[in-house]
């Protein structure tokens, strides 16, 4: 089956919501206060809005979400560019696809068309295996904060995408 890179659009909020929600269970266990993990359909649709929400996409079936934000949670710490609400269909682990989506991307759309060369990302530390993942792909830590909401530590994490800026001509 193909795989369709996209953003996504407001119809398919509902099957985002589905993907968005199972994947994040562990999230809610852990008492995570991550938007992303009791999101309600409201706010998948506001987060497709708002941001660049991308999807994977086999055989018609979201299998990866990833969304380029595009509003100022962590402008104050670093101008790169900043990725949330990360999530691969449970029914659909272990053959990489957020992985994929994940390498799609910071190289199509960071480092091609915004010409950043680097992204940013952030995860708690109470997470049994998020940190070690994100460090395995490349990332690494660069803040500590603890956002006095209950998650405890949280770290800011980047990832060097090229040694210098792509500079993109606009025709």
């Amino acid at each position: 089956m193909s795989e369709v890179y996209r953003l996504a659009e407001l119809k398919d909020a509902e099957q985002l919501l589905d993907v968005t929600y199972r994947a994040y269970e562990l999230i809610r266990e852990l008492g995570l206060h991550w938007p992303a993990a009791n999101a309600d359909l409201a706010l998948i649709e506001d987060n497709i809005a708002t941001n660049e929400c991308y999807v994977l996409e086999i055989g018609g079936t979201i299998v990866a979400t990833i969304t380029l934000s595009k509003e100022e949670e962590v402008k104050k710490f670093s101008p790169l560019p900043f990725i949330k609400w990360f999530a691969a269909h449970p029914d659909y682990s272990n053959r990489g696809y957020g992985g994929k989506l994940l390498d799609w991307v910071e190289e199509n759309i960071i480092l091609g068309q915004l010409g950043s060369p680097a992204v940013t990302l952030a995860t708690a530390k109470k997470h049994p295996w998020l940190v070690q993942m994100y460090e395995r792909r490349g990332y690494e830590r660069f803040l500590e904060l603890d956002p006095q909401n209950g998650d405890g530590i949280m770290y800011l994490l980047k990832k060097t995408l090229a040694d210098k800026p792509q500079f993109i001509q606009r025709g």
